[in-house]
């Protein structure tokens, strides 16, 4: 089983659909663009890395194409600093895709006329690109939008212009022209939506805006920068941080010339909310059923989300469409919503991020045989991605053989918390000498009520993250925790077995026969009393967590129990350690007459504590055979 409605990866592209509810932030964003009295402005959409402006800027191209007509239509120019040529220049790049698109707007007239084309061609030569790079490096000196007066010598003089005298009130008298041209004349707007300036080198930020100010703030022109304004600010900041000029502090960010320097161009700024809590469970839904359902079922649902939405509901209220099952991946989402929410603080790109790193670990787990569900390796996963050092601790606690003993404790005290009953600590040895497993109904009743020490051991984050369902516990989570050790590159020891023991300690629980068999009897009968009760610890405590070692631990007991009578009673103990529930038919079938009585003893634990079936034959058959009778 893998993710509920699981598709291979879902892709960081910009999203086509909508699942965000971001239509009403696009409408208003073109509305302003569209408002004859704003025209020109320059507005900003303001949101973290991820928080979905791409998305925003493709849903307000969609809505201005929908409101345009062919005899009022809207110019949309798409554009991203980040991907300009550095050897070309920030200045030179952006104002050459505003007048190429322009021109290919121009070439599809049927009435295209020679001054239209004469008025490109000395708009296109008309800027001095060395001069223009030069007094950018001057004008930073002063954190000041450059003058009238410095910008005249950015403007080529035209040829046939005797005096000579050209300057910026010129390029914006021809580009106007040009805007306001009969060619264009069906035109009501040209929009150029700025996407990624927060990811550019803080002189291609203020180049940028520079030109956005300078050249093409003329009627019918519209901008929207999509970028962090903090990130931008802060690359003004950089820009001009070298300069001399003292640094300004106060209360008010208001005033911060790097703001004041945004704000100048910058009209206003539209943030783009973060995903609320009902936001972030939505996604989660829609992610898992948008390559599931069919893409009408689909627009259903993100409807239905909207109404629910705007009535303040919950997810439990949305109902499918068209017999669409949403119980799995409701399910789903509102295991994971509370943890990813704070974590990724309603980030849809981390949020997909965390999937695609699911669906991955998933389908590595998968091919390696690890059997667990999809629920389970997702509450792993939350662990490990967004709680490092717990999932340390985790390991940790693997890597000591005391996984099992540990989480029964963080489940314990985690439930009893939250039903507000007082924590209890619930060992292993309890459960053994009762019989019960750990999911019984006598153990879940101890672990409400039982009146013993309160433990307080754990964090408050891990236990809220041991109520996310389902239980671990009771399940071999060893595969799965190996396979995550090894892409984090940690070495499992357990530090609590000397070293000179480690190496028997492996080959004994090895897979190759060949391994077990290289641990001879002459080396495991020289052992002291001290290393033989660490070795039986150790082997009991990996065949309770991690039941595939079952069969291999239970030999190795047997047999260092045969060689070192004495020290029977570890050995009874370490078989103990294996909870009923996990006895395999192969456990029984190893005993024979000649281990000691005390040993032997534990079939007859097991049979009183094993619940019916081919289990239970097997350690009664093994029984009568230990006894020969």
């Amino acid at each position: 089983m893998t993710v509920p409605g699981a598709r291979s990866l879902w892709p960081d592209d910009p999203a086509e659909t909508d699942l965000l509810a971001f239509g009403a932030v696009a409408h208003t964003v073109a509305d302003a663009l569209l408002d004859e009295a704003l025209d020109p402005v320059a507005l900003g959409l303001s949101g973290r890395w991820g928080s979905g402006k791409t998305t925003v800027l493709g849903l307000v191209a969609a809505e201005l194409e929908k409101r345009a007509t062919p005899s009022q239509k809207v110019l949309v120019i798409e554009t991203a600093p980040w991907r300009y040529d550095p050897a070309t220049g920030a200045k030179e790049s952006f104002i050459a895709e505003t007048l190429a698109a322009l021109a290919a707007e121009v070439s599809r007239s049927k009435t295209r006329t020679a001054e239209i084309k004469d008025l490109l061609v000395r708009l296109g030569k008309r800027i001095d690109w060395a001069k223009a790079i030069k007094l950018a490096a001057t004008t930073s000196m002063s954190l000041q939008i450059p003058s009238v007066d410095k910008l005249i010598e950015l403007v080529k003089p035209k040829e046939d212009d005797p005096s000579q005298v050209r300057g910026l009130e010129a390029f914006r008298e021809e580009f106007a022209q040009l805007i306001a041209s009969k060619d264009l004349q069906h035109v009501k707007a040209v929009v150029v939506l700025v996407d990624d300036l927060d990811r550019c080198l803080p002189e291609t930020v203020v180049e940028t805006l520079e030109a956005m100010r300078l050249f093409l703030a003329v009627p019918k022109m519209s901008f929207v920068i999509a970028a962090d304004e903090e990130r931008v600010a802060d690359a003004i900041r950089t820009r001009f941080r070298d300069t001399g000029r003292p640094q300004e502090h106060g209360e008010d960010e208001r005033q911060d010339p790097a703001t004041l320097y945004l704000h100048k161009i910058v009209q206003t700024t539209i943030p783009l909310p973060a995903l609320s809590l009902f936001d972030t469970q939505a996604y989660l839904l829609l992610l898992q059923l948008q390559s599931a359902v069919e893409p009408a079922q689909l627009r259903v649902l993100i409807e239905r989300c909207a109404a629910i939405r705007q009535q303040g509901g919950s997810i439990d209220d949305l109902t499918g469409a068209d017999e669409v099952d949403l119980a799995e991946a409701k399910a789903f989402a509102t295991r994971l919503t509370p943890l990813l929410y704070e974590k990724l603080r309603g980030n849809p790109r981390f949020i997909k991020r965390f999937l695609n790193d699911l669906h991955v670990r998933q389908s590595i787990a998968a091919r390696r045989g690890i059997g667990l569900d999809a629920a389970v390796i997702a509450k792993l996963m939350t662990l490990e991605a967004l709680m490092k050092a717990e999932f340390a601790l985790l390991l940790g606690w693997f890597a000591k053989n005391k996984l099992r003993e540990h989480l029964q404790q963080l489940e314990a005290e985690a439930f009893n918390a939250a039903l507000g009953h007082p924590v209890v600590a619930v060992s292993s040895d309890s459960e053994q000498e009762s019989g019960e497993g750990p999911r019984s109904t006598a153990s879940r009743r101890r672990r409400a009520a039982a009146p013993q020490r309160q433990t307080g051991q754990f964090s408050q984050a891990m236990l809220r993250w041991a109520r996310l369902r389902p239980e671990l516990s009771e399940l071999d989570l060893s595969p799965y925790l190996t396979l995550a050790a090894a892409f984090a590159g940690v070495t499992l020891i357990d530090d609590a077995l000397p070293e000179r023991l480690r190496d028997i300690a492996a080959n004994l629980l090895a897979g190759s026969v060949t391994a077990r068999i290289h641990v001879t009897d002459e080396q495991l009968t020289v052992l002291g009393d001290g290393d033989v009760k660490d070795l039986l610890r150790h082997f009991g405590q990996t065949m309770r967590d991690q039941p595939s070692k079952q069969k291999n631990a239970v030999n190795a007991i047997l047999r260092l129990a045969k060689l070192h009578p004495a020290a029977d009673q570890a050995a009874h103990d370490a078989l103990l350690m294996l909870p009923p529930s996990d006895l395999t038919m192969a456990t029984p079938v190893q005993f024979g007459p000649d281990h000691p009585p005390q040993v032997r003893a534990v079939l007859t634990h097991w049979k009183n504590t094993v619940p019916e079936g081919r289990v239970k034959v097997a350690v009664t058959t093994a029984l009568t055979r230990v006894r020969g009778s």
